[in-house]
């Protein structure tokens, strides 16, 4: 992977385009160290995307034929590599887009329902293809996909591993926009700029509570939700929005 910083964004580029970004054991763990730097205090947003014409394949065949291990250390290795970048994604304090600039397969699917907000090119596919060599969705996708499709359209991407195309995914709710692969960039930068002029303590306020309440039922998710407000009104930028409107003018927020 690279990882760059530039002025609150950190960019995350799968770099192997040789195998289509695939994920290794090791790669998985970077990508979740990469996001557990987030900090509301460092960074604004951070964009994941692809090298080359893939997203990423989702895991890497040939390191899968070459394991030896025991179902305990299959199930440690799950949940501490593609289990952990879900994690990371979904309580990154910090709005997380997929910059989908190729095909996104199996756990590059995965990642792609995770994130907080997600743009296509135009040639982009997409495809739970776990079922196509024997396993079930991982990196939080049996989590995600019924909540971002629907409970129907999450069991036909995993049951039967088709591809989709980047139209069929707008659709579906799996991606925000789809937009010519030269318009791709611009599309994420608009984005990213409208997040760094909002009041990232706020954005990670909501997102804890969003993603706390999904599996709640809604007495619980009402005290969450409230539980979020207070801390919310106790912010600089709480503070800010309220003078900024009395003033008449726009909120600076930092």
């Amino acid at each position: 992977m690279r990882v760059e910083d530039d002025d609150g964004v950190r960019r995350i580029t799968f770099d192997r385009p040789q195998v289509k970004n695939a994920f290794t054991a090791e790669v998985a763990r970077e990508l979740a160290d990469a996001l557990d730097e987030l900090t509301a205090e460092t960074h604004d947003a951070a964009v994941l995307t692809g090298e080359g014409d893939a997203f990423s394949a989702g895991g890497d065949i040939q390191a899968m034929a070459e394991r030896d291990e025991t179902a305990r250390e299959a199930y440690q290795r799950v949940r501490d590599t593609l289990g952990r970048v879900a994690e990371s994604v979904l309580t990154a304090p910090v709005p997380v887009i997929a910059r989908v600039n190729g095909d996104a397969a199996g756990a590059g699917l995965s990642v792609v329902a995770a994130c907080d907000f997600a743009y296509a090119a135009e040639d982009a596919r997409f495809a739970a293809s776990f079922v196509n060599v024997g396993l079930v969705p991982d990196a939080g996708g049996t989590v995600t996909l019924p909540h971002l499709v629907g409970l129907r359209a999450a069991k036909e991407l995993a049951f039967t591993g088709d591809l989709i195309s980047a139209e069929r995914a707008n659709e579906l709710d799996l991606v925000n926009d789809v937009v010519p692969a030269d318009e791709l960039d611009a599309t994420v930068a608009e984005m990213v700029a409208k997040l760094v002029s909002q009041p990232t303590e706020s954005i990670a306020l909501a997102k804890e509570a969003i993603h706390a309440n999904l599996g709640r039922s809604w007495h619980d998710g009402l005290e969450r939700e409230a539980q979020a407000q207070t801390m919310a009104y106790d912010t600089d930028a709480h503070k800010e929005g309220v003078s900024a409107f009395l003033d008449g003018r726009s909120p600076e927020f930092d």
